[in-house]
């Protein structure tokens, strides 16, 4: 939920470096940000702010050796004592930190008592304060590093320096750290988009292990705390898709990208669609789990499953399945979605499944991330880099790797495949009139809440349109069945409600219409997605039928919706409030 960028190397600029490295990780926390750079062998200069980096500059200080953090608060509040870097009483070491040390409050009071003083609320101080009482003893760093590793509990990225030297001490348990290798420079950061404009050559630590960097190069020393020979890995990145371009937002951009990422999953990962429907033929049982968006592509893909390919496959909430394991056998298979391959939770619960020699298959948007890496057979979601923390094409993605396996199941491919083209057509459709879309945005956005609703697989595109709308406009958005509307939510609607319908003509279309009666009866303000006006809608967003594939336009209509009540309410809708891109600790 924090992002780090550190480099170590040839004297430069370093303080420009890091400030622009923490740009490209702002998505992954934003309340708080600071610097902490070597300026002489006696003072670690330190700079540290609440708020978003923004236009933000820092003086020019040349030297070899720096990091930075992105914060998201988790211990303390968001203020400018509580933001990372942390440093020791003497001013000696600096430390970032991504994730929780949960006994911090037993470390914390045993360092008091031996004289330590503490300038903030947070766990991560006390890393730097422990570090320096070990040094008392042992000057070593590696090996303090290792004792603090032992000392700690929690899911942990560690990186400190000291004036002392010019290197990283890191240790890694849970939260990702990747390591970039340039020529007589390293870098290290929480994403390799980040390094990626300074070096392609990246390692990524796994748990346990530990790294010295230097200039001269990197050592890698696993959990027997031996020497790794560590292989090095190359990125295949597209530094243009990690920029605005023209775009106001990374949301609208990403919106927009959608049709490319549909038609490039159809043309070009059939081999990988194959490979994953084979895995779940010859499952006995097949558990789809995700957190957040993707939990609701997964929901959608148990419809998907059901109606295309005649196929139970089983759904859970990644960070509810490490309490349903008790059916898992070695022959079952965990399918699990995830657009950073970083998501706490459900790694968390592929490691219990993994203790029982389930196996795993991955759909994640990163390859070499910690999903990605302990996975059986792990696939990509061939998206392109999602900058906004709000997810849109990455979840069209999974959408769609999910309803191409589906029908590769049921030996319909081609028509699987014909529909997501009338899909892609749909969503153009959607993109070039989309001002009509932003003139209801307008008309909407002084409402106190917005429901949506939707039976079958629109009852899945109804959770994730309340998702985008309530995570990118803060107003309270909630989607349900539509059948379930006379079971209380009913009481929730009052004149003036905006309550959106997704009414493809399909066999729940009587049922939803039957929906949109009732909470009109109400006095709501009706709003129908579908390919059949009624005299009953208020508001009126044609969406022409593409069979199941209808729900990738549907939930697109509330991507566009949600962008656009962002605006009209003054919020921005690629960074929001108290929202991180990959929630790394529970």
């Amino acid at each position: 939920m924090c992002g780090i960028f550190g480099y170590v190397g040839k004297d430069k600029n370093v303080s420009q470096v890091i400030l622009d490295g923490l740009k490209l990780l702002e998505y992954r926390g934003y309340d708080s940000w600071g610097v902490a750079i070597k300026q002489s062998n006696e003072l670690i200069f330190i700079e540290k702010h609440t708020g978003k980096i923004g236009s933000a500059k820092l003086p020019k200080i040349m030297s070899s050796i720096g990091i930075g953090h992105t914060r998201w608060a988790t211990h303390g509040g968001v203020t400018d004592a509580n933001a990372h870097p942390h440093t020791d009483c003497k001013g000696e070491i600096a430390v970032v930190h991504n994730g929780i040390v949960e006994n911090f409050e037993v470390l914390k009071k045993n360092l008091i008592k031996k004289g330590h003083i503490f300038k903030s609320e947070t766990d991560t101080e006390i890393l730097a304060h422990q570090i320096e009482e070990l040094r008392k003893t042992d000057r070593d760093m590696k090996s303090v590093m290792s004792t603090l590793g032992d000392l700690i509990t929690g899911m942990n990225a560690v990186i400190a320096f000291v004036l002392a030297d010019n290197a990283f001490y890191v240790i890694k348990n849970g939260s990702p750290l990747v390591i970039g290798k340039g020529i007589g420079e390293s870098y290290i950061a929480s994403d390799a988009t980040a390094i990626s404009e300074h070096t392609k050559k990246v390692y990524f630590l796994e748990d346990g292990e530990m790294a010295v960097i230097n200039k001269v190069g990197v050592l890698i020393f696993g959990i027997d705390n031996k020497l790794k020979d560590s292989k090095f890995t190359t990125l295949d990145y597209d530094q243009k898709a990690t920029k605005k371009g023209d775009y106001d937002h990374f949301m609208i951009k990403e919106i927009e990208e959608q049709p490319k990422v549909i038609q490039n999953i159809i043309e070009t990962q059939h081999d990988a669609i194959k490979i994953a429907a084979d895995k779940i033929k010859a499952a006995f049982g097949t558990y789809l789990v995700g957190c957040g968006t993707a939990s609701y592509a997964c929901l959608a893909g148990t419809y998907l499953f059901s109606k295309i390919a005649h196929h139970h496959v089983n759904f859970s909430i990644g960070s509810e399945f490490g309490y349903l394991l008790d059916f898992l056998k070695e022959d079952s298979l965990v399918f699990a979605l995830s657009q950073s391959g970083e998501t706490i939770d459900i790694i968390s619960s592929i490691k219990k499944a993994k203790e029982k020699n389930s196996q795993i298959l991955s759909l994640t948007n990163v390859a070499g991330s910690t999903l990605y890496r302990m996975s059986d057979h792990a696939l990509l979601l061939q998206a392109g880099p999602e900058k906004a923390v709000a997810s849109t094409k990455a979840y069209i993605a999974k959408i769609t790797f999910l309803y191409l396996i589906a029908n590769l199941l049921s030996d319909n491919y081609d028509k699987g495949s014909t529909h997501l083209y009338n899909a892609i057509t749909e969503v153009k459709n959607l993109i070039d009139n989309k001002s009509k879309i932003k003139k209801l945005a307008e008309a909407i956005s002084n409402k106190r809440a917005i429901f949506i609703l939707g039976r079958g697989v629109s009852y899945a595109a109804a959770l994730e349109a309340a998702l985008k709308i309530k995570e990118v406009s803060y107003i309270h958005a909630e989607g349900f069945a539509a059948g379930e509307l006379k079971h209380g939510v009913i009481a929730l609607i009052e004149k003036g409600t905006p309550v959106i319908l997704f009414n493809p003509d399909d066999e729940t279309y009587e049922d939803t219409l039957s929906a949109a009666h009732e909470v009109s009866a109400r006095g709501a303000y009706v709003i129908g997605v579908s390919n059949k006006n009624s005299e009953v809608y208020d508001n009126f967003i044609e969406v022409k039928n593409c069979d199941d594939a209808t729900i990738i336009p549907n939930v697109v209509v509330a991507q566009l919706l949600g962008y656009y009540l962002a605006l009209a309410k003054g919020c921005d809708p690629d960074m929001p409030r108290n929202l991180a891109k990959s929630v790394t600790v529970k």
